[in-house]
């Protein structure tokens, strides 16, 4: 017989379902306590850099240093973030600013600053120097600018710089009790963040922007960080006003567009009976001034009766300036402050002298590092010409490299004077090693498309040719030219009997004549009534600011018909 063994069921343990149980319970009531009383971190970083920091766009931008109460900012900080056009003159020792219509000159070892050569007198140095580093006074430089200046508390020295229309809110912290790790500014919009101070209950503070569920908000030491909205009461919005006042030059309105046209004077001024009518012109600019030696004196060769004559026609007369289209002398002047004003200062006797309408700046042939020193001279003379009631325009060149052109920045001019006029042509010069227009059209429109991204239209003057070349090719390669006025250039067609054609490539009418005895061709292409109205209808396609040409004295009647704008608008 078998044997049978009964063996009993294993109960649960109810233990271990209890300890499954609790642990169960205790991984939920740990995890809603780290969702709802989350661990911050108590990590602390210092929220400034050295002594006395500047506050700028809501984050730190540099140290000022303070000097007897006077605090200063870094010149370097001023160029970078107020005006980089503010510069350091090393002979005169100072700190030029320029503003549309004031020249600011900060002298060191001085009390005193000037403006438009005016004596303002101050109880501390507007600069300093430490440790080789040039410092200006936030006051009164800041004045001259739309920023607006505040010193924080004495524990932190912090400087804050605001732009004007900066708009921030004014608020609360919570009046509740509230952790401490809630009550921290953090340094991202996260409790995980490292934070760079604490704030109290009902302490005062401006919220400059939001992320999310959290405010960036600054404390009046200018310390600030990232707090949670729920903990902040906002109030009224601030905004920064720091408004600069700035006189509008009153100037002798032209009717219309410009229409400009050069008087070469090399010598002597021409016998203004001489002159035919000029049907369209409103402006003239004759070449009276420039540069003599590198010391800042500045020849003349002005004409009162010219003037005269000229107001009388109803033109306006623009002096024109010239570097004498010498480098060196151009460095040696334009380098410093001092020979700079000195040139600016007989600008203006002369312009007083001659009863002048405007200025015409002509600077050309300067190594393209010297670039600055032009442009900064054109900074500092156009708030004294247009005090003075002085238009000023300034002759360029389109885009391209070498000493006539790479040195213009054109950009920054643009903004400064009145008017830019581009000399837009010399396609071919004279010395060029193939025949050619002077400017063919396509050169032309092409090269002023380009230049239109630098220089806004209702600026931009275009400079015409009322010249051409006549060209002459040897067989044996040798190339020569010479320029003709429209009156010699139609005595040269008249005398080989050359009728011309039209030259599709250039867009003008074009002469050619073999002479058998000198074995040449002689190539020409025209600058004619077809040629110039070409040009004036890019004026009105681009809707440039005028026309300009030189030089009146190569024009026949036909140039003030094909040029005159304004008969060309009625039409």
């Amino acid at each position: 017989m078998a044997e049978i063994t009964f063996q009993a069921p294993k109960r649960p343990n109810k233990y271990k379902a209890l300890l499954g149980l609790a642990f169960a319970v205790l991984l939920v009531v740990t995890s809603v306590f780290f969702i709802f009383y989350p661990f911050a971190s108590s990590k602390t970083v210092d929220y400034f850099k050295g002594e006395n920091p500047i506050i700028l766009d809501g984050k730190q931008a540099g140290n000022a240093i303070t000097v007897n109460g006077t605090v200063y900012l870094p010149l370097s900080f001023w160029q970078k973030n107020i005006d980089e056009s503010i510069t350091y003159d090393s002979q005169s020792n100072s700190v030029i600013a320029t503003t549309k219509d004031k020249v600011i000159q900060f002298p060191s070892e001085s009390v005193s600053y000037f403006v438009n050569d005016e004596t303002v007198d101050l109880q501390f140095s507007p600069i300093k120097d430490e440790n080789g580093e040039v410092y200006v006074a936030v006051e009164p430089l800041i004045e001259f600018y739309p920023y607006q200046f505040t010193q924080l508390s004495d524990d932190t020295n912090a400087v804050l710089l605001e732009k004007d229309g900066t708009e921030k809110t004014a608020a609360t912290f919570s009046s509740k009790q509230v952790r401490d790790d809630f009550a921290r500014l953090r340094t991202e919009p996260t409790l995980f963040s490292a934070y760079t101070g604490e704030i109290e209950q009902k302490e005062a503070v401006t919220i400059e922007k939001e992320e999310g569920d959290y405010y960036f908000v600054r404390k009046n030491n200018g310390v600030a960080g990232y707090i949670k909205k729920d903990l902040v009461t906002t109030g009224d919005t601030i905004t920064v006003k720091a408004n600069v006042e700035e006189k509008t030059p009153a100037l002798k309105k032209i009717d219309g567009p410009v229409n400009l046209t050069w008087e070469a004077v090399y010598s002597k001024n021409p016998d203004t009976a001489d002159i035919p009518k000029m049907d369209g012109v409103n402006v003239v600019s004759p070449t009276w001034f420039k540069l003599s030696g590198n010391k800042g004196n500045v020849s003349n060769l002005g004409s009162a009766e010219y003037v005269k004559w000229a107001h009388k026609q109803g033109y306006q007369v623009w002096g024109l300036f010239s570097n004498d289209f010498d480098p060196e002398k151009t460095h040696d002047v334009f380098k410093n402050f001092e020979t700079r004003q000195k040139v600016i200062r007989q600008l203006l006797v002369y312009s007083e002298m001659y009863n002048l309408d405007g200025i015409n700046i002509d600077i050309e042939n300067v190594n393209e590092e010297d670039g600055e020193y032009v442009t900064q001279f054109v900074r500092e003379a156009t708030p004294y010409f247009h005090e003075a009631g002085l238009t000023v325009s300034m002759d360029i060149t389109f885009i391209a490299g070498g000493n006539y052109s790479a040195f213009f920045e054109r950009d920054h001019l643009s903004e400064i004077v009145d008017y830019l006029v581009v000399m837009a042509y010399d396609e071919h010069w004279a010395t060029s090693p193939t025949a050619g227009s002077v400017a063919s059209l396509p050169w032309v429109e092409e090269n002023l498309k380009t230049l239109l991204k630098q220089v806004p239209n209702e600026k931009l003057v275009l400079g015409v040719p009322l010249y051409a070349r006549l060209w002459e090719e040897k067989e044996n390669g040798d190339i020569s030219s010479e320029s003709l006025s429209m009156e010699k250039v139609q005595e040269w067609l008249d005398k080989y009997k050359v009728k011309p054609t039209y030259d599709e490539e250039s867009g003008q009418n074009y002469g050619e004549y073999y002479d058998s005895k000198s074995k040449s061709t002689y190539r020409i292409w025209l600058e004619d009534e077809l040629s110039l109205s070409k040009r004036a209808k890019l004026v009105e396609e681009y809707d440039l600011a005028g026309i300009a040409s030189w030089s009146r004295y190569f024009a026949d009647e036909s140039a003030w018909v094909a040029m005159n704008l304004e008969e060309d608008s009625e039409q």
